[in-house]
């Protein structure tokens, strides 16, 4: 299997975290949730993790705070038939009012990170959050 590094990020807003649905119409993963995300494209991975921040949340660098990056892990994704070295991201909203989801979502929700559990997500979701909080 080939390697794709992603980021996987986290927005944080009064003890709740994001998470967004994938557009049936998705690639893959259509339907499950997942947090902000992207192929990284960029010079590093916290580069990448601000510039998905904005494209997918029309969040501006100055609407959300860098709080912390979590160590880097892998997983198989089978769908996708690709190893994903996940690099995870927890950033505080300043104005979380101000989300506003790009045409790859259907819908968002702020949670408490203890009901992830709840919910049909993206390969490896929660790990990516328990390494960030």
């Amino acid at each position: 299997m080939n390697d794709k590094h992603i980021v996987t990020v986290f927005i944080r807003n009064s003890g709740t975290v994001l998470i967004l649905r994938n557009s049936r119409k998705a690639a893959a993963h259509g339907g499950k949730w997942a947090g902000v995300s992207g192929a990284v494209k960029e010079a590093s991975p916290l580069g990448q993790a601000i510039k998905e921040i904005e494209g997918e949340t029309g969040l501006k660098g100055f609407e959300v705070k860098f709080l912390k990056a979590g160590r880097e892990f892998a997983v198989q994704d089978r769908q996708l038939g690709v190893r994903l070295v996940v690099h995870p991201f927890l950033f505080q909203a300043m104005t979380p009012q101000n989300v506003h989801i790009d045409e790859q979502y259907i819908e968002f929700k702020w949670i408490k990170p203890a009901d992830l559990e709840l919910y049909e997500t993206v390969p490896a979701l929660p790990e990516a959050l328990s390494r960030v909080l």
